[in-house]
């Protein structure tokens, strides 16, 4: 593996820096801590991009490979403090769009496709339930084939649905066959406007606060049969196959915002001074920022390793947990941190330092819990 930046790679990150600080340079802290979806920065995202990244041109998307993808968002969340708005446009990218580009039928492609990677039609992937979250196959909805096997009639409940306040389409698992659990689920792309179809106001959050997430009902939701994505009991391997993407390619922007942090622990130890020195010579706080830069390299080595195994094709599903769990328990390591070295400083929300605490947390719980990230490397090295 080459560690080293293409003259073609370091032009993407030089285009997203440059868009970046033009586009939301000026967005505050206290612009971001209430719990409002930005429309107009969502557009001039997706206008750059980054609602399509790896999706082939021919769809309207940038035919980005993983590796390149990943460089792309990792250096968003470096020079962009909004991560609602990077955390939204990920899941809609990787758990939604991408699941259409890799199993949507013709039809479903020249229907939704294009629109999706332009971020033209927002997105969002509807599989979490009050009663299943980590055991997400023992879900509760169910879609029951019409007389004619024409329509799908589903039913049951959705919960902590990113994007579901906005979105214009919903990917839904459902059981299509009860007595499995893997195999009995399907997929299905929905449209908001479908009778039977209920979704509710925007749910308040502390972290990722501009993302906006809701909870769905379905109640004899009639959907058509050509709106299967896939096959029938195909549905948790679209699903699987979705969260690789999204534990692959989303956590970089944790790695860019780690380094943005970095960077602010080390301006500010040296500009702080007690003691008549800069608090930065003091050894507890200079081992602070030291195993900040550990963390913040060893993530950026695992998550580059599972982009390059992808591009070359090679099976990652060990390498992709491990990255998934390591860069997510060290942002929020390094969040806490940041505002050990920032004083009173690090809880004052005018400064803003404890933005990546309160962000990150969630990323330990969302795309499968640390722990269960911890029981799939446990399952690959044998204990299971």
């Amino acid at each position: 593996m080459d560690l080293g930046l293409t003259s073609e790679q370091q032009a993407y990150i030089e285009s997203v820096v440059k868009f970046s600080e033009k586009t939301f340079g000026s967005i505050n802290v206290q612009s971001i801590s209430s719990s409002d979806f930005n429309e107009k920065n969502w557009k001039q995202a997706a206008e750059f991009g980054f609602t399509g990244l790896p999706i082939p041109e021919q769809w309207g998307g940038s035919g980005l490979n993983v590796l390149d993808t990943m460089l792309m968002v990792e250096t968003f969340g470096k020079t962009c403090i909004d991560m609602g708005l990077i955390f939204s446009l990920c899941a809609h990218m990787f758990a939604s769009t991408v699941p259409l580009w890799k199993h949507g039928s013709e039809y479903l492609k020249e229907k939704y496709l294009t629109d999706l990677a332009q971020g033209k039609l927002i997105a969002a992937n509807a599989i979490t339930e009050p009663g299943s979250g980590s055991d997400v196959y023992s879900m509760n909805t169910t879609a029951i084939p019409s007389a004619k096997g024409d329509y799908f009639y589903l039913n049951g409940e959705k919960c902590f649905i990113t994007n579901a306040p906005v979105a214009d389409l919903f990917l839904v698992y459902a059981k299509t066959d009860t007595s499995h659990s893997f195999l009995g689920v399907s997929c299905f792309i929905i449209d908001r406007n479908t009778p039977g179809l209920q979704v509710s106001s925007n749910r308040q959050k502390t972290g990722l606060a501009t993302t906006p997430w809701a909870d769905i009902y379905l109640n004899d939701c009639k959907v058509p049969s050509n709106q299967l994505l896939g096959s029938i009991g195909t549905g948790a391997a679209i699903f699987h196959e979705s969260m690789i993407w999204e534990r692959s390619c989303l956590f970089a922007a944790y790695v860019g915002a780690m380094e943005r942090v970095l960077n602010q622990c080390i301006v500010f130890s040296k500009e702080r001074k007690q003691f008549g020195k800069p608090i930065g010579h003091n050894q507890a706080i200079s081992n602070r920022i030291v195993d900040i830069k550990v963390r913040l390299e060893t993530s950026r080595l695992l998550l580059y390793k599972v982009g390059w195994q992808a591009d070359q094709g090679k099976p990652n599903e060990l390498d992709v947990a491990l990255s998934k769990l390591w860069i997510s328990e060290n942002a929020v390591q390094t969040g806490l941190d940041a505002i050990q070295i920032f004083g009173g400083m690090g809880v004052s929300k005018e400064v803003g330092i404890d933005k990546l605490l309160l962000d990150a947390l969630p990323a330990r719980i969302f795309s499968g819990t640390s722990d269960i990230q911890r029981e799939l490397i446990a399952r690959h090295i044998g204990l299971r």
